[in-house]
């Protein structure tokens, strides 16, 4: 997680650190916000695909069908074979299994083909490969598990409290969200970001070296965006954010706060397409605007 925190013209960021108690995020959230709106980038799934909402979902829209999931723990329990597959349970696979794919995953939720497990904003567009479909949980391309991870542990709860957040797209849009003391979600796609800020990893974001080679973009965009980072920050700026393998995490939740901050400056939009589908149940990726191709 990397803060920042905007005082008269400039954003003062934090160096990358770890989320730390879920139970406790939302309060410091907000007290770092001291009063004013808050926007937390969160990368992971943030939505149901159409094609599961459609078959499967009797709520009004994704918050409420979230809200709902306190009732049913055993939605989050991820599948060993297709046989356990379905509305009610339908993350897979636990492990790898010899033949599996994700048609027939698609299939066994009743989705049709592998596309009906992915979201609009998933899917390829001219400027970014496709990202991981939702239920799917196994190998490096995945989501599941932080969606998991997430909305169990931390955004039921947090809805279920008597201060809950906002979910951005389903609540409005991101500018009518933002009154003191409010505190907004959002899905904040790295790979998605790095295209709006003007960033290109030359080589893989999992390499220190790699990492390392970009500081120079990377400062230049934050004195285009009136961003200041703290001195531990610039260490790990110029560290390429670390040798060990959380380094690739801490580089991403900077791109993600510097994607919030584009989009706060009116750099990118805070709105989303229109299609009913979207601002209901699918969610959309703060700032995209480029459509599937």
């Amino acid at each position: 997680m990397t803060s920042a925190v905007r005082k008269g013209a400039c954003w003062f960021l934090s160096a990358p650190e770890p989320v730390g108690d879920c139970e406790t995020l939302m309060a410091r959230v907000r007290d770092a916000a001291a009063g004013g709106a808050a926007v937390l980038g969160v990368d992971l799934p943030l939505g149901l695909p159409r094609a599961y909402a459609a078959a499967h979902a009797r709520e009004a829209d994704f918050s409420t069908f979230l809200r709902g999931l306190a009732a049913r723990p055993d939605f989050f329990s991820v599948c060993d074979v297709l046989a356990e597959v379905g509305a009610n349970r339908p993350f897979y696979p636990r492990r790898g299994v010899a033949g599996m794919t994700r048609d027939s995953h698609a299939a066994a939720l009743g989705l049709g083909g592998a596309s009906g497990l992915s979201r609009m904003c998933d899917r390829k567009t001219a400027e970014r490969p496709a990202g991981a479909p939702l239920f799917w949980t196994l190998g490096a391309n995945q989501t599941g598990k932080g969606a998991i991870s997430a909305w169990r542990d931390w955004l039921i709860p947090a809805l279920a409290s008597s201060d809950p957040p906002l979910l951005w797209p389903f609540a409005g849009d991101l500018g009518a969200l933002l009154a003191p003391g409010a505190v907004v979600v959002a899905e904040a796609y790295p790979a998605e970001i790095m295209r709006h800020l003007g960033l290109s990893m030359r080589g893989s974001k999992r390499r220190q070296a790699d990492r390392q080679a970009l500081a120079s973009d990377l400062r230049a965009v934050l004195t285009r965006l009136s961003a200041i980072a703290a001195p531990e920050l610039e260490a790990a700026i110029t560290d390429g954010f670390g040798a060990d393998a959380m380094g690739e995490d801490r580089f991403d939740s900077v791109i993600g706060v510097l994607g919030v901050i584009n989009v706060a400056m009116g750099n990118r939009p805070g709105g989303i397409p229109d299609d009913p589908w979207i601002g209901r149940w699918e969610g959309w990726v703060l700032g995209q605007t480029s459509l599937p191709s």
